[in-house]
């Protein structure tokens, strides 16, 4: 069972049809595409993407349930996490924090009000919200707008000394498909069949870099193999680390390290996975524009990609972990005495923690820090062992 999901009942949701046309334009004028294209268009496209409109997308009224939608437990959580990075880079003032993804501010809210309530904490916070929709600045800064020390603001990409968080960010990237046939490596296009529907279509890889990348992890999939490479990955990792003056970048997704992500036994057809009404799919050419779109994240990739951009590894582990040595558990008590709190609202947030723990769903999800200028020796909470 998965967590991460609310079952519904079926559903069949039509694709974008403006949309739609367009890359069956697309194709038409420059051959088949790369599904990493076709999810770019898919998701990102300015005017009709999926993470373009004003449609819920994460939360119980969406498609998919992150631990923040959950309950305001993972952000509280987070909290202490997030108190320990301002400590660790001189306590200033006002600290800065800078969120991909921040959505309608769910993550926001509880971490920003619980850093802010504590005497250790800071005196004031500057939130930079890193969304490609302006209407999610707005979102969040309502989720914000009863704290007086807050000032949000969309993200210019300044460097900043302080914390910045991607939850549940890089799995959406727009990831290139390959194939193993008769020991040579195949790429897997977008193409339009007989009667205009979308089809996969093999071919020579369109990059070198989709070989490379399985070579550095020593990585040969096997006869019939399919699995993703996402080249973007690369370029997200760096320009995350250019923001990064002094603190830590927080990643959490559901990923695994090389070895494990292109398992020929456990994943020989990949880990595409589709988003709708809560309801995990298969095949990414219905409902276009209007479910998402995901693969598990590369963490061996991750890492290497942010050593290269000049971080330090503070440490990976599971979010079961991090949260627990966080102390989520005693947040979970201290629940019950909570000004406000009833026997419904202490029952809803234990639910919510359950799935953000539980190993079969989002407690297997990963957790990678990466730090710069924090100087040797520093340990941050939630990233080991007592």
């Amino acid at each position: 069972m998965n967590l991460r999901r609310v079952a519904v009942p079926d559903q069949e949701v039509a694709s974008d049809p403006i949309l739609l046309a367009a890359i069956r334009d697309e194709i038409a004028r420059s051959g088949p595409m790369t599904f990493a294209r076709f999810m770019e268009i898919a998701l990102y496209d300015p005017a009709r993407g999926y993470y373009r409109g004003a449609a819920a997308r994460p939360g119980r009224a969406g498609d998919f349930l992150t631990a923040p939608e959950a309950s305001p437990i993972f952000g509280r959580t987070l909290a202490r996490f997030a108190r320990a990075v301002h400590a660790a880079i001189g306590a200033p003032g006002t600290f800065m924090i800078r969120e991909y993804g921040a959505g309608t501010g769910a993550l926001a809210g509880p971490l920003v009000a619980d850093l802010l309530a504590t005497e250790t904490g800071p005196g004031a916070i500057d939130y930079l919200v890193a969304e490609i929709e302006p209407a999610r600045v707005e979102a969040v800064q309502a989720a914000l707008s009863e704290l007086p020390t807050v000032s949000v603001v969309r993200d210019d990409g300044r460097p900043i000394e302080g914390l910045i968080i991607g939850n549940e960010v890089l799995d959406a990237l727009p990831t290139h498909r390959v194939v193993r046939r008769n020991g040579e490596l195949r790429e897997v296009l977008v193409g339009v069949g007989p009667s205009g529907e979308l089809v996969d279509l093999e071919a020579d890889p369109t990059s070198p870099g989709l070989a490379a990348r399985l070579a550095i992890e020593s990585i040969q999939l096997a006869d019939d193999q399919r699995g993703e490479v996402c080249l973007a990955l690369d370029a997200w990792i760096e320009r995350a680390a250019t923001g990064l003056a002094r603190g830590v970048l927080l990643l959490i997704d559901y990923g695994h390290p090389a070895a494990d992500l292109y398992d020929s036994q456990r994943r020989a057809g990949g880990t595409l996975a589709t988003y709708l009404g809560h309801r995990v799919g298969e095949d990414p050419y219905r409902a276009i524009g209007r479910q998402d779109l995901t693969a598990h994240v590369d963490v061996s990739a991750v890492e290497r990609a942010a050593a290269a951009a000049g971080l330090d590894h503070l440490g990976t582990t599971t979010q079961a972990a991090f949260l627990d040595r966080l102390g989520a558990g005693e947040l979970l008590v201290a629940e019950q005495t909570r000004p406000g709190a009833s026997l419904a609202s202490y029952l809803e947030t234990r639910s919510g923690l359950v799935r953000m723990i539980d190993p079969g769903a989002m407690g297997r999800f990963r957790v990678m820090a990466f730090g710069r200028g924090l100087g040797a020796g520093v340990r941050l909470p939630g990233l080991e062992g007592p």
